[in-house]
């Protein structure tokens, strides 16, 4: 369905809620290294629950792999979440096999990352003024059920 894709997680619940998530809508995590944590933190596994064995997850050692993987098994577009965009997420019109990309906590994608000429657009979640960011998480869940939802949820019961 959907790549989902964590670029240099920090928090472990954070991922581990992401393995839920994904689990649930039938989606890939992506983990790009170096990551915040240890796979099999205490914290990773707790907010996972029991969601590991159910869902796809590959760990990455750098962007450029990912890239490579994402263009060669998904649709080749690339959406990186930001703040520092003006696009709304929700104005995209998703495709199966399509990646949304996320930054870590608490600063988001780094500017080298964001200025990569391989992604397709950079969107953002809109938010109240004065609110710095959502969790992330969260941001995956908004962003994934809305992709998921253009697509008639496609594999839901």
């Amino acid at each position: 369905m959907f790549h989902i894709v964590f670029y240099e997680p920090r928090i472990p619940p954070n991922t581990g809620n992401a393995i839920r998530m994904t689990a649930a809508t039938g989606t890939t995590l992506h983990l790009v290294e170096p990551l915040g944590f240890d796979l099999s933190d205490a914290k990773l596994r707790r907010a996972g629950l029991d969601y590991h064995d159910l869902a796809r997850v590959h760990v990455h050692p750098d962007l450029e792999t990912t890239l490579t993987y994402l263009f060669a098994h998904g649709t080749g577009r690339v959406f990186a979440f930001t703040g520092r965009a003006d696009q709304s997420f929700a104005d995209i019109s998703y495709t199966p096999g399509d990646a949304l990309l996320f930054g870590p906590e608490p600063a988001g994608l780094p500017e080298h990352v964001l200025a990569d000429d391989r992604l397709t657009a950079r969107v953002r979640i809109p938010m109240h003024p004065g609110v710095r960011s959502l969790n992330l998480s969260n941001s995956a869940a908004i962003a994934t059920f809305e992709a998921w939802r253009q697509n008639g949820y496609a594999g839901g019961a």
